[in-house]
């Protein structure tokens, strides 16, 4: 029988990639961004999240959920506005919990499996990372005590830190990934270890992906 994924920030990098790599292994795909997508909508807009999530949910049974979709920001804190800390919360936390919320019914019917990607920086303290640093953590922890939660109905849940990853993520940050590739990781190479989690006979709980080497070009 052919699964269905749910995939965030399915129109670019990790999120793109994931999406590529479960469709070309069979999967039944369907991608939520804010273009280029199944569901266009803008994971700030609870509302519509809502609404289309239920749409969905009326003709579909849901087997993968990765919440993938992620935005950063590194500035001295007193730098960020309001409207930014917003959208880091929105969508990097907020999102994860409300798509998690409104597919769980559907996804302990099919002892589906929920993938969050987090970040590395949720599993340490960087300068000028606090905010981007607090959504990813949320978003870690709240994946660990989702899989306790929910280990008798069935339903797997992975989170995954992923170092430096060669992204358009950059394009607005002051640093990009330097060119040596030991010092970044390949969305495509992230997007077949997701796969290989999902096929995996035990449950893959939490895992950290890292690049060899730690070299990063400022702008």
């Amino acid at each position: 029988m052919t699964k269905t994924a749910l995939i965030t920030g399915s129109s670019s990098g990790i999120g793109k990639a994931i999406y590529e790599t479960l469709k070309e292994n069979g999967f039944k795909v369907y991608g939520i961004s804010r273009e280029n997508s199944e569901i266009i909508c803008d994971l700030q807009d609870g509302i519509a999240l809502e609404k289309k999530t239920k749409e969905l949910l009326k003709t579909t049974d849901i087997d993968i959920l990765v919440n993938c979709a992620g935005v950063g920001v590194f500035k001295p804190h007193e730098e960020l506005s309001i409207k930014k800390i917003e959208e880091l919360i929105n969508v990097n936390l907020k999102a994860p919990i409300v798509l998690v919320n409104l597919v769980l019914r559907s996804l302990k019917k099919t002892k589906g499996h929920i993938i969050n990607i987090s970040s590395v920086e949720a599993t340490k303290h960087s300068k000028f990372s606090a905010l981007y640093t607090a959504t990813k953590s949320g978003l870690r922890d709240f994946s660990l005590c989702l899989f306790e939660e929910l280990r008798k109905s069935g339903v797997r849940v992975t989170n995954i830190n992923p170092d430096i990853t060669k992204t358009a993520f950059f394009d607005e940050l002051g640093f990009k990934p330097a060119d040596d590739k030991e010092s970044y990781i390949n969305s495509q190479d992230l997007a077949k270890n997701v796969l290989q989690i999902i096929n995996s006979p035990f449950v893959v709980t939490d895992i950290t992906v890292r690049a060899q080497k730690f070299a990063i070009r400022k702008r």
